[in-house]
């Protein structure tokens, strides 16, 4: 095998390994939307007492990811992402078991939340960048199509799972598949990050740029949060009550669950397109078209709830679902260099699933003050104005990268 021949063969695995990981990583996660009402319904809870553990889940995760970022800029990765499946394995097949409300905020909300934190977008994205400098909006963007389509097939069986022998068995099979994961990915990074000649010469970045302290003294930094702030909101209100919602408004079981598989299938387009387009124009323009999609299905689903309508909300949803995912680790590098590109592309996704904690809890309390979750609807409405102006402003102040010798 020639040098080209072991580089190809290491980039194909780095590739594959990064879209199985998010592939498991995005059905699991996803799962609490998929049974929470059954769920609340067994135990006669409020669905604002899951939406809790959804909020939790994503506060520590988010933190994970931080986290991650940082040992992801000094550690081997195999072993930060082989570490985060098991400890996913163990707290999302235990839920299966949870019975009180503080199991599901320790299991899911701490053991599964930590896992899912560490196996995920940002040690991945800094794996495929790294490997594909040239390519990075692209490489990303397919890496990440996998959270989609494992929303779609994860889910999809799932759902069928969930109809016929009930919703602890949703969590078996994720535990199941967690574990299944671990020993592939060991071998496949382990491959992938093999040195063989030419390898440095051919793939490694130069660690130039701003440091984290430095980049938190620019504006770009501020307004990326805060764009990502207003998109990880949204993102998780949507994720966890799709299917909720689309039940209280008479769509079947079966069906509302397969609302969020598709959701998964319909966040494949949108997700490639914009890792193309990001390669080619920048990221902003991709940004910008995301809210606006959005802006036009919120308003859609408050004026009309016929099923019609939420089915067509669920699925342009999807579509704009996980378009700033690739984009992370590309306004990162663009604005602050590769220096610190675990660290910040980590602390950018930390705040978009912090936020996007409160905008499931919001979701649920929302619902049990109300029964209706046309006010957060309303709410999600201006965010996308808000962020449109956000991402507006970020296209305008341009700030150059210092160089570190």
């Amino acid at each position: 095998m020639t040098t080209r021949q072991k580089l190809s063969f290491a980039g194909a695995v780095i590739l594959a390994t990064g879209f199985f990981v998010l592939f498991v990583g995005g059905g699991s996660r996803h799962a609490i939307g998929l049974v929470l009402r059954p769920m609340a319904e067994t135990f006669g809870w409020g669905r604002s007492t899951l939406g809790t553990a959804v909020a939790l889940f994503l506060f520590v995760s988010a933190s994970c990811m931080f986290i991650t970022g940082l040992l992801a800029d000094r550690f081997p990765l195999r072993a930060i992402l082989g570490g985060g499946l098991l400890v996913s394995a163990v707290g999302i097949g235990l839920m299966s078991l949870a019975t009180e409300p503080w199991h599901v905020y320790v299991l899911y909300g701490i053991v599964f939340a930590i896992g899912n934190g560490i196996a995920s977008i940002t040690p991945v994205g800094v794996m495929i960048t790294r490997r594909f400098p040239e390519r990075a909006g692209f490489a990303n963007a397919f890496a990440i199509s996998g959270m989609g389509l494992g929303q779609l097939l994860i889910i999809s069986a799932l759902a069928a799972v969930l109809v016929t022998i009930g919703w602890q068995s949703v969590f078996i099979w994720l535990g199941a598949i967690n574990l299944i994961l671990f020993p592939l990915v060991m071998w496949a990074v382990s491959q992938g990050e093999a040195r063989r000649p030419g390898d440095d010469a051919a793939t490694a970045v130069e660690p130039s740029g701003l440091t984290t302290r430095e980049a938190l003294k620019t504006k770009n930094l501020w307004l990326l949060l805060a764009v990502y702030a207003v998109c990880g909101f949204q993102d998780f209100f949507v994720s966890t009550h799709i299917v909720a919602f689309a039940q209280d408004t008479g769509v079947a079981t079966l069906l509302a669950g397969n609302l969020l598989a598709f959701m998964g299938l319909a966040g494949l387009l949108g997700v490639i397109a914009a890792g193309v387009w990001s390669d080619r124009f920048g990221p902003i323009g991709a940004t910008i078209a995301c809210f606006v999609v959005r802006i036009a299905i919120f308003s859609l689903v408050l004026i009309n709830k016929e099923i019609i309508s939420v089915t067509a909300f669920a699925l342009l949803f999807g579509m704009t679902y996980w378009i700033t995912a690739p984009l992370t680790v590309v306004f990162v590098r663009n604005a602050f260099g590769s220096r610190s590109l675990g660290a910040l592309s980590g602390m950018v996704t930390m705040v978009h699933h912090m936020c996007g904690g409160i905008g499931a809890y919001l979701g649920a309390a929302v619902f049990d003050a109300h029964g209706s979750y046309d006010a957060s609807f309303m709410l999600m409405l201006g965010c996308s104005v808000l962020a449109i102006v956000l991402t507006a402003g970020l296209a305008r102040t341009p700030e150059p990268v210092r160089i570190h010798s």
